[in-house]
């Protein structure tokens, strides 16, 4: 296949272009790095672009059997009035223009990228894919990016939007910020700690996308996280025992809102997600268990 990947080496998108060149696919990647150093296939083309704004990159969208939508900016980081502006429009406007480039054709599917926080701040409520969407700003941002995907079926295209859990990898996401923090005896729970905390393993994500892309009978939201969700005081427990590292230092719900701001709540929000699509189409899962997921990536 051809596929086209936007955010094509950022964190999750160098493991799916890997992943998919391994596979024997072509693949393009536009991203905002002026050049690329970090894959070296004769099979992998990169674009430099900012996907915000309509320009060259989009002729490539003529001749593609694939799209993966990975742009926007990164979530984890003190949100000022014009970050949110950042989040919201590198999301928006990209999949917008993606979609107005794409050609009319059942041939194509597009899987565009959106996240668990969906859902909002849901207590101990079992979200699957048919449950409604949350009230906070994040989940208007999902709402929102959604939403332009799902316009590319007016063009009998093919929509997937994956809703992401917190990624784990051993060279970046979420696993990259928490794993020095325990290493020097500084982690913990976040807040009371009761909150449910979605996961995913990227090598579960990539895996999952391949089977979303062969299979044709998938499409609209498929939340993209573990079977098996834990409670964050769990995943802190899990975190320590494979380090060997207490996780005993909580992080006070009042000193995250102080120093993160409006992120800081987000962090507190509880969501059960379950996948529920995945498993009912037959995927399996290699990493279902937290503390072996964890253990995996940077068990010692």
């Amino acid at each position: 296949m051809k596929i086209f990947i936007t955010g094509g080496l950022g964190f999750i998108g160098r493991h799916l272009s890997n992943f998919l060149l391994r596979q024997g696919h072509q693949v393009t990647a536009v991203g905002t790095r002026p050049i690329q150093n970090l894959i070296n296939d004769e099979k992998f083309r990169y674009i430099s672009a900012d996907t915000t704004r309509k320009g060259a990159w989009q002729d490539a969208l003529q001749d593609t059997d694939a799209v993966i939508n990975l742009a926007g900016r990164p979530i984890f980081k003190r949100w000022t009035k014009s970050y949110k502006k950042l989040i919201y429009e590198s999301r928006i406007l990209t999949t917008r223009n993606l979609v107005e480039s794409l050609p009319a054709t059942e041939q194509i599917v597009l899987c565009s990228a959106s996240g668990i926080g969906y859902y909002g701040d849901r207590g101990d409520d079992i979200l699957t894919e048919n449950e409604p969407v949350g009230s906070d700003f994040l989940a208007g941002v999902s709402r929102d990016w959604e939403t332009e995907a799902l316009h590319a079926k007016e063009k009998g295209i093919r929509v997937v939007t994956t809703r992401f859990g917190v990624v784990f990898g051993k060279d970046g996401g979420a696993m990259e910020k928490m794993v020095p923090a325990f290493r020097f005896f500084m982690g913990g729970p976040m807040g009371s700690g009761r909150q449910w905390f979605p996961w995913i393993h990227i090598d579960d994500l990539v895996l999952a996308v391949k089977f979303v892309l062969e299979h044709k009978d998938i499409n609209g939201p498929v939340n993209f996280c573990a079977p098996n969700p834990v409670r964050n005081r769990d995943f802190a427990k899990a975190m320590g025992h494979v380090l060997r590292r207490p996780a005993i230092m909580p992080a006070p719900s009042f000193m995250m809102r102080l120093v993160m701001g409006e992120f800081g709540d987000l962090m507190l929000f509880s969501q059960r997600a379950m996948p529920e699509k995945l498993l009912s189409c037959g995927f399996t899962f290699n990493h279902p268990e937290v503390e072996g997921a964890i253990r995996d990536l940077v068990g010692t």
